[in-house]
């Protein structure tokens, strides 16, 4: 067995988490001054409301270029037709993507009519040419109901959170529930830190799968955290002459091989449905993915090297 004793590497541990804490907060501060996003991450449709078209193009081996600046001049100088007594939306602010290399098309803008969607679709398709039948999607979310759905998931995150600290604070004492509340703080904040960089340099945007992402993360936080907590109770029984440290060392030890497992295995499907569960689906891969790695190092790394330093004072 690997006898990896992190306590002899505490400041080690601890400053590569305090680490990865900063970036992830000043990733999410940029983000939050950055004019065109004003959140500490970019939210995507299902938070802002508007509508979002997505074409796939018809490709026989390469697709003809295009440049998401052409893209996006030629909707602003569209001209919509009005919907009743609303006046038609100014798309000079609509976003284009172009994903798996030019094959497919995204393209966001505020809330639209049946009538100026089919407008917006009939110039985006004069300009990516033929398109796969069955490959269209519209999607329309008003305003109202995105900011009712980022409300239900904030308190969704909230009531999670409370529900753990009551549990954790009722099966161990006040220092375990410390620690345990706080390495699942580390583990969302470092998780919402990776994506607010993606968002500021690669325009990723997070959504209602974002926030199922964060809680899962944060149950698996809390069950690795769990686990590693019974194992330093049993070896306090079992190790009473030796210190704190130690006892957290070879609790550590000893769950070192089934943690590894269980991250892997619970990996495996995570990886299957970042290559092949497509674009829906791969960001929340890659956000539980990166999660649950956060988890297991926070529970490796980080509770059981705190514990002493709390426990001394």
């Amino acid at each position: 067995m690997f006898a990896f004793r992190v306590n002899r590497h505490r400041r080690r541990l601890l400053l590569l988490s305090l680490g990865a804490l900063v970036l992830s907060i000043l990733g999410m501060a940029l983000s939050w001054s950055s004019p065109s996003i004003r959140a500490p991450l970019r939210p995507g449709l299902d938070f802002t409301g508007g509508t979002q078209i997505q074409l796939e193009r018809r490709c026989e081996s390469a697709c003809p270029p295009l440049t998401v600046s052409s893209l996006q001049r030629s909707l602003a100088a569209l001209k919509l037709p009005a919907d009743g007594a609303n006046p038609a939306p100014a798309l000079a602010g609509a976003s284009v993507q172009l994903l798996d290399g030019g094959r497919s098309l995204v393209a966001r803008t505020p809330s639209l009519s049946p009538d100026q969607a089919q407008v917006v679709l009939q110039a985006l398709q004069d300009q990516v040419g033929d398109t796969v039948p069955g490959g269209l999607s519209i999607d329309t979310i008003g305003p109202t109901l995105g900011s009712q759905l980022l409300q239900a998931s904030l308190v969704s995150l909230l009531v999670s959170f409370v529900g753990i600290s009551l549990y954790i604070s009722f099966r161990y004492d006040r220092i375990y529930a410390a620690l345990a509340l706080l390495c699942l703080a580390h583990d969302v904040l470092i998780t919402c830190g990776l994506f607010a960089w993606l968002g500021l340099l690669a325009g990723v945007e997070v959504n209602s799968l974002f926030a199922v992402a964060l809680l899962t993360i944060a149950g698996y936080s809390v069950n690795d955290t769990v686990v590693i907590f019974d194992r330093i109770r049993e070896k306090r029984n079992q190790l009473k002459d030796l210190p704190l440290a130690d006892q957290a060392d070879e609790a550590v030890i000893s769950t070192l091989t089934r943690s590894v497992y269980t991250s892997l295995t619970t990996l495996l499907p995570l990886i299957a449905l970042i290559f092949f569960g497509g674009s829906t689906l791969y960001w929340f891969a890659i956000a539980l993915s990166f999660g649950i790695l956060v988890g297991a190092w926070s529970s490796i790394g980080v509770a059981p090297t705190l514990l002493p330093v709390l426990s001394r004072r």
